[in-house]
């Protein structure tokens, strides 16, 4: 293998591994966040209006499944072609095996959450994604603890 072709496809792994966490779900409102000054006591209490059950990706970033399509993508486009035409496949099937990689990694990573939206005593609405709570369920009594990614709806 010419030293070109692995040049170039160890720099599409190294730009595919290197863009980790650029845009990592978490689970947090997805509303309205809380605000910034002091709220009065009854400001964190509601009551549920839906929940949803929705699936995220446990932790989706570029990983393993990125850098290994890219390698391997590179490797068959380097098969293809002479000259310029061979280099542009190699960047080419490493981009594309990349993409694949990250598509399936973040397919086989999926887990359940629930989508709160909570009607707040204070007026408003927010939805929070967060872990599975069996207990609850519309129209229950809830509090919200936390804010931002942290955030949480307890029952009351």
């Amino acid at each position: 293998m010419n030293i070109t072709r692995i040049a170039v496809v160890a720099l599409a792994a190294v730009l595919a591994a290197g863009c980790a966490e650029m845009n990592p779900v978490r689970y947090g409102e997805t509303a309205a966040r809380p605000p910034a000054v002091a709220e009065p006591v009854n400001a964190r209490f509601g009551r549920i209006a839906q929940v949803d059950i929705v699936q995220v990706d446990e932790k989706y970033q570029f990983g393993v499944g990125t850098a290994v399509g890219a390698v391997a993508g590179g490797i068959i486009g380097s098969q293809v072609g002479k000259g310029s035409g061979n280099t542009l496949a190699t960047v080419l099937g490493a981009v594309a095996g990349g993409l694949a990689g990250t598509a399936v990694e973040s397919k086989t990573k999926k887990q359940d959450a629930q989508q709160v939206t909570v009607n707040m005593d204070t007026g408003g609405r927010i939805t929070i994604t967060q872990p599975v709570d069996t207990r609850l369920r519309a129209g229950l009594r809830v509090r919200v603890e936390g804010s931002d990614q942290t955030a949480r709806v307890i029952p009351r």
